[in-house]
């Protein structure tokens, strides 16, 4: 009896250590499934509503909700693809709120909330194109324009932090690539998305007079009498070119002139009409986003554009027009004639104006083949 009583014991014995050695184990185990596993998601578990009675069901319900709503959270697996074609061309896999397909020049804060940023947008943008000479003439010109004009300066020289004894210089946005021209500027830096909170945009050059200008009065001018496309008068015995342009002392603004016999050949077309120079033009922001498509990458100086502005309005010959009761002197400065280069004992500027009329039939000559391409099909279809 007592070997009986030992053999049992000895087994309860080790049937005890090796429930112990196994629970050990287990312990162990699900420690380490507990490392590899370190967080548990509750709204992806089933459990008994006995359980879920005790925990904070509106966590878990909320928690579900939000996690379920977007695609970052519910897998590529099981969620739709997003593809969007009123989108921006190459947006198409984004959803349209998130979409911000224009922008502008504000300058903005590196703290605070960004919706305090501003206590006034400009709604107007001026941009020169510029050389540190002519810091002075562009000093005077800066300060017959007010806040409500945001002031951008193109740099072809390369001298861009010494505008700084210029207290507005400050607050100008400043873009500097050395030896180009505004129209090459133009076309990269202002495209119609970009300057869209614009509502005027001024693309002048750098030698213009502007003793008799003030900017709010011209864009009351602008407004009042419909002028998508414009410029300021030009005084009459300095720099003029063409007739239409000319300032007339008795009224406000002018659509149409007289030019040389055989210069017209409608009176409604250029240069009679529908024109203003390229020295010192304003576009309304939809005739910019017009015009901007029609400049080319490679013509860089712009001459021939000008003739060709009327197609970005209609009627042309009533949209586009010179205010002459705010009027401006153009200077002739020989300055970007000087960032050219001397070829065959031909001075610098001499390359540079015959680039432009180059440019000149160039242009005419595209405009004219796409306008023969263009009818071509029109016949096809």
């Amino acid at each position: 009896m007592g070997t009986v009583h030992r053999s049992v014991a000895l087994k309860k014995s080790s049937d005890s250590a090796r429930i112990v050695i196994a629970t050990i184990i287990g312990v162990v185990f699900g420690f380490f499934v507990g490392l590899s596993f370190p967080s548990v998601s509750l709204s992806k578990i089933n459990l008994p509503s006995s359980i879920i009675s005790s925990l904070d069901v509106a966590f878990i319900d909320e928690n579900r909700s939000t996690r379920t709503k977007t695609p970052e959270t519910r897998g590529s697996s099981n969620v739709p693809k997003i593809y969007v074609p009123t989108n921006p061309r190459g947006a198409e896999s984004l959803p349209p709120g998130i979409v911000v397909s224009e922008s502008d020049f504000y300058l903005r804060r590196l703290w605070g909330e960004p919706s305090e940023d501003f206590t006034k947008k400009p709604k107007y943008l001026v941009t020169f194109t510029v050389g540190f000479d002519q810091r002075n003439n562009i000093n005077a010109a800066v300060k017959k324009f007010s806040e409500d004009f945001q002031i951008l300066l193109f740099h072809y020289d390369g001298r861009t932090s010494e505008w700084d004894e210029f207290e507005w210089a400050k607050s100008a946005i400043h873009i500097s690539v050395r030896k180009q021209t505004k129209w090459w500027y133009a076309k990269r830096f202002l495209h119609p998305d970009i300057i869209a909170a614009y509502d005027y945009i001024f693309i002048w050059d750098e030698d213009l007079g502007v003793d008799h200008f003030n900017a709010e009065k011209y864009i009351e001018l602008v407004k009042k009498h419909g002028l998508e496309i414009s410029q300021p008068g030009l005084e009459p015995n300095n720099g003029l070119t063409w007739q239409m342009t000319k300032r007339r002392g008795d009224r406000e603004v002018h659509k149409d002139t007289e030019e040389k016999p055989g210069w017209c050949s409608d009176p409604y077309l250029p240069p009679c009409a529908a024109f203003v120079e390229i020295m010192a033009p304003v576009f309304s922001q939809e005739a910019w986003r017009c015009v901007w498509h029609m400049i080319q990458n490679d013509l860089v100086h712009g001459w021939g554009l000008d003739f060709a502005l009327r197609r970005c309005v209609e009627p042309a010959h009533e949209k586009i027009g010179v205010v002459d009761s705010q009027w401006i002197i153009h200077q002739v400065i020989p300055s970007l004639g000087s960032q050219g280069k001397s070829e065959n004992g031909k001075a610098p500027w001499e390359g540079v104006r015959q680039r432009c009329r180059n440019e000149w039939a160039q242009f005419q000559a595209r405009l004219a083949n796409a306008d023969k391409a263009y009818l071509a099909q029109l016949g096809k279809s």
